[in-house]
């Protein structure tokens, strides 16, 4: 019998999830978009693949946002808000951490998640992932942009299966199977919704953040397959540390079509030997420096003790917002202010609504972003991304909200439109960094 579907709150969008099996350890099913957790145990073949994982694990599977069972939105999520559902679910389902198992562009979120929520995962697993969407100079087995409009701008169908016969050259002839995934297309999303997730998945890029994941990975790919270039794996099993490759034997991309048994070997190998993470005294944050500028003339003016009174609202305007973006206050520098946020857009969006905050006092607030890692000692935070986000926050403008091109690159999606301030030196820190301003 399929498991019971329940629903996780998260934020105001309900998701929905399935929980399976008694394993020992907990396994968090990512997706792709293209899922609807009941319509999965029609297919033996399926209910097959996820049963064997439930047999070594306590398998935790949902839909993400936007597709399936859970609650329909208004254009492509953001990587945040995907992280935010995962957390929900696991919540939900009573799991305090899991491995990650995901595939194709749900790779880039779980990636993302591992290194933003060390404490909370176990171990990953990535198949035939992607961690950026589109071409770069230094990434050209992608699609370029024109490439991937054109695609869906001619030629793209969906809802009648044509897909199965590019990612599973073996199983597509099978009618029945393909009758079931012309299904599951349906089901999981519109053509339109198909679309702007697409579009969304070329504007994707997490590779800054691939070195900085502590926790046991294991990359793996066909590497027959003709549809997902083997170059996309063998970048992340390079760029995260001490991440272990495996190429599988077959051409299939489809996780659950023919050859599921020898993958779910080296899942089942990988999740239940691995090494417990390390103490997230490292981990994945958003830093920003605020400060009020011009502090000193507005000293004189008003004298000791009405500036201090003035520091004092504002500090508790600074608090307020945090609590509402759900950032952490390090400490106070005077004029200053230090945060971190386990998301860059509530960062952004904090730094936004501290500077409006401020001008209702007649004050300025300048504020500078960078997403990296940082050393957690004690209450206080060090590195070299904490020092780059006071270099940035140092050489923004009056009412400014200045960003490193990291930040930009990670809250795609997002609705937030940035300003380029070119590339700049960085005291004190090697290179050279394009900035972006927050757009008014």
């Amino acid at each position: 019998m399929e498991p019971e579907t329940r629903y996780a709150r998260s934020g105001d969008v309900h998701i929905a999830y399935q929980v399976i099996g008694d394993g020992p350890i907990d396994l968090v099913y990512i997706p792709t978009w293209v899922s609807q957790v009941e319509h999965y145990w029609d297919e033996p073949r399926v209910a097959r693949y996820f049963r064997r994982i439930a047999s070594f694990s306590r398998l935790i599977m949902f839909d993400r946002r936007g597709t399936g069972l859970s609650d329909p939105v208004v254009g492509a999520a953001t990587l945040e808000e995907q992280m935010d559902d995962v957390v929900a679910v696991m919540d939900a389902a009573g799991s305090e951490r899991a491995g990650l198992f995901a595939q194709f562009e749900a790779g880039a979120m779980a990636a993302l998640f591992a290194a933003t929520h060390p404490e909370r995962t176990t171990a990953l697993m990535l198949y035939e992932a992607t961690p950026r969407g589109s071409w770069a100079p230094d990434y050209e087995w992608a699609l370029s942009k024109e490439e991937r409009e054109e695609r869906l701008t001619h030629g793209f169908t969906w809802g009648n299966g044509a897909m199965l016969a590019l990612i599973a050259p073996s199983s597509g002839g099978d009618e029945r199977f393909r009758t079931w995934f012309a299904r599951l297309e349906r089901l999981a999303a519109s053509p339109g919704t198909a679309a702007a997730l697409l579009r969304m998945q070329g504007e994707m890029d997490v590779r800054s953040v691939l070195p900085l994941i502590q926790v046991p990975t294991l990359v793996m790919h066909r590497e027959a397959d003709p549809y997902i270039d083997v170059r996309h794996s063998r970048y992340l099993a390079e760029h995260i540390p001490g991440a272990r490759y495996v190429a599988l034997p077959g051409n299939e991309a489809l996780t659950f079509a023919n050859g599921a048994d020898a993958l779910l070997d080296e899942v089942e190998e990988f999740l239940t030997g691995a090494r417990p993470a390390p103490d997230p005294d490292r981990i994945l944050a958003t830093v920003m420096f605020s400060d009020i500028v011009g502090s000193t003339r507005r000293a004189a003016e008003l004298g000791d003790r009405r500036w201090r009174d003035l520091l004092e609202s504002i500090e508790g305007t600074v608090m307020s917002e945090l609590s509402r973006f759900r950032g952490r206050a390090v400490k106070t520098m005077g004029d200053g202010f230090l945060s971190t946020f386990d998301g860059p857009a509530r960062g952004i969006r904090c730094a936004t609504a501290i500077r409006e905050a401020a001008r209702t006092y007649d004050l300025e607030v300048r504020s500078g972003l960078h997403t990296g890692e940082i050393e957690v000692m004690g209450d206080d935070v060090g590195g070299l991304a904490v020092h780059i986000g006071a270099r940035v926050g140092a050489i923004a403008a009056p009412g400014e909200v200045l960003v490193s091109g990291t930040v930009k690159d990670l809250v795609v999606g997002s609705g937030i439109t940035f300003e380029d301030r070119g590339v700049r030196e960085l005291k004190g820190v090697p290179g050279e960094w394009r900035l972006f301003a927050v757009a008014d």
